[in-house]
């Protein structure tokens, strides 16, 4: 019994360190409507029409459909494929593409996955999606249209990392008193756009200079939400969030602040982490700086980084930042 608690003892004084797996993804659909089909029939094989250009998990798509197949033993049917434009090395997709007719019912769907190796790569998908045949029927139901729907999700490699040893708290509400400080029956001008703050008529009207637009509304979701907006950093689109960082930094809403810079710890790409680190800096958020130090220090993540539009800022802005980068790669024998 003796032993077994002196044994305790010893393991609670060891030197620990911890790690953590983490693995991000990104789902997000578009519908590519084809109307008057066939008048498309008749096109040839191997010609294709194509969707839009939709961005997903930082890498651009198209929807590409051939109406008299693209292969010769495909004549008989449709094919279509999803195009990548970009995709990073160890990135995998699953996606499904489906055919819809009236009312949106799902008249076939197909699914596949894919993983990138590089970015040259045209298409997944199939040769023999659909029958004309088995389409025929969708078509006559649906005044010779239909929409293929792809639902798509980009899964980005896993990385490791040091474990966090707690993570961003934010504070508890204080909507009311966001509320009382900031909207006294005001009028906000902000790049030309009037907020009105109250719904009764505005007594003051005060101009806002240092602050854009789509960020000021932003920033007035929260005070009357106490949420931030839907699409504020939907899609790993970061920027706004920056943004928004950076004015509740400088209107002083604490709780706002620390949403923002939890949100983007857990969006940090290759892409972004340069300015996102910047950003920490400048404002002392401790805890995402950390984070987008551990992501530049993962392994194959450092070249993607300086190749980054925001590196050159990053080391023009916060040099000593560079170093704490050093030490973290040093630390891990890179």
């Amino acid at each position: 019994m003796a032993d077994a608690s002196a044994s305790s003892a010893n393991d609670q004084s060891l030197p620990e360190t911890s790690s953590s797996c983490l693995t991000q993804a990104t789902t997000a659909a578009h519908n590519f409507e084809v109307i008057n089909f066939p008048l498309l029939e008749g096109m040839g094989l191997g010609k294709f029409v194509t969707s839009r250009n939709f961005s997903v998990g930082g890498c651009h798509w198209m929807i590409e459909l051939f109406p008299d197949g693209d292969k010769a033993d495909s004549k008989a049917h449709v094919s279509a494929y999803l195009s990548p434009q970009g995709g990073q090395a160890g990135e995998r997709v699953k996606f499904s593409l489906s055919i819809l007719g009236k009312d949106g019912q799902v008249a076939e769907q197909q699914n596949g996955q894919y993983t990138f190796v590089d970015s040259a790569i045209h298409g997944v998908g199939w040769s023999n999606f659909i029958e004309k045949s088995s389409l025929q029927p969708v078509l006559r139901g649906n005044n010779n249209r239909f929409t293929i729907r792809c639902v798509l999700t980009v899964i980005k490699p896993p990385r490791v990392e040091d474990a966090v040893s707690g993570a961003i708290a934010v504070p508890e509400s204080n909507l009311l008193q966001d509320l009382a400080s900031m909207l006294a029956d005001v009028t906000f001008s902000v790049g030309g756009q009037l907020f009105p703050a109250h719904r009764e008529k505005a007594a003051r009207h005060v101009k806002v200079d240092d602050v854009e637009p789509s960020t000021f509304e932003a920033l007035l979701h929260f005070v009357y939400t106490d949420a931030l907006p839907d699409d504020c950093g939907a899609d790993g689109n970061v920027p706004p969030l920056q943004h928004l960082l950076v004015a509740a930094d400088r209107y002083g809403l604490g709780r706002l602040r620390l949403m923002c810079e939890a949100k983007m710890c857990s969006s940090i790409d290759a892409e972004t982490v340069a300015t996102t680190l910047a950003l920490a800096e400048q404002h002392h958020c401790v805890e995402l700086k950390n984070a987008c130090i551990r992501f530049i220090s993962s392994r194959g993540v450092l070249g993607a980084v300086m190749k980054s539009e925001g590196f050159d800022h990053l080391a023009a802005s916060c040099p000593f930042v560079l170093l704490d980068i050093l030490d973290k790669l040093a630390s891990q024998g890179v």
